[in-house]
C-alpha cells in the first residue's frame, strides 16, 4: 500500500493502482470544471488530469509546498493525478489487520472508504479509488483530458 497524508490523517491505497508519485508540476487551469479538479499537467507527454484530494473531501485547500506530491493513479481506466499533503510511505497490510470501516472517520466519506488498518500505532484509512470519483467525475475528466 502507499500510504500519503491529507492534514492530519493517513491513507493507503493499493500501490497496484498506482503509478508513479511525481514532485509539484506546473498545472495548467482548465475553464468550468468542478473545484477540485485544479487543471492538466504534461507528464512525459501525457495529459493527466489534477485532482485535489482536500477539496475532495470537504477539507480546506492549503498552497503547495515543498513536501506535496502528485500520486498518479489509475482510476476506471483512466490516469488521474491525485494532489496529497506527504506521500509518506509504502508499505504491506497484512490482511488481518484490515477492518470494515467505522460509520464515521475524521472528513471523508464513509462511501470512499473500504477499510481501516492499525499499522505500528499508526491508524490508515484505505480508500477505494473507483469510488472517490463518480462516473460523472470522469466524464468531466475526460473532457478536461480532451
Amino acid at each position: 500500500m502507499i500510504v500519503f497524508q491529507l492534514q492530519d490523517e493517513e491513507y493507503a491505497v493499493p500501490v497496484n493502482q498506482i503509478g508513479s508519485i511525481e514532485r509539484q508540476q506546473p498545472i495548467t487551469r482548465v475553464p468550468q470544471t468542478l473545484p477540485y479538479v485544479k487543471g492538466v499537467i504534461n507528464l512525459r507527454g501525457v495529459v493527466i488530469p489534477i485532482i485535489d484530494l482536500r477539496l475532495r473531501f470537504g477539507m480546506e485547500e492549503t498552497d503547495f509546498d515543498a513536501n506535496k506530491r502528485i500520486i498518479i493513479a489509475q482510476i476506471n481506466e483512466m490516469e488521474v493525478g491525485l494532489i496529497v499533503d506527504v506521500a509518506n510511505d509504502v508499505i504491506d497490510i497484512p490482511e488481518e489487520l484490515i477492518e470494515p470501516a467505522p460509520e464515521v472517520i475524521g472528513t471523508v466519506n464513509a462511501d470512499y472508504i473500504e477499510g481501516v488498518a492499525k499499522v505500528d500505532n499508526r491508524l490508515l484509512i484505505l480508500l477505494d479509488l473507483q469510488k472517490v470519483l463518480s462516473f460523472q467525475d470522469i466524464d468531466v475528466l475526460n473532457a478536461v483530458e480532451g
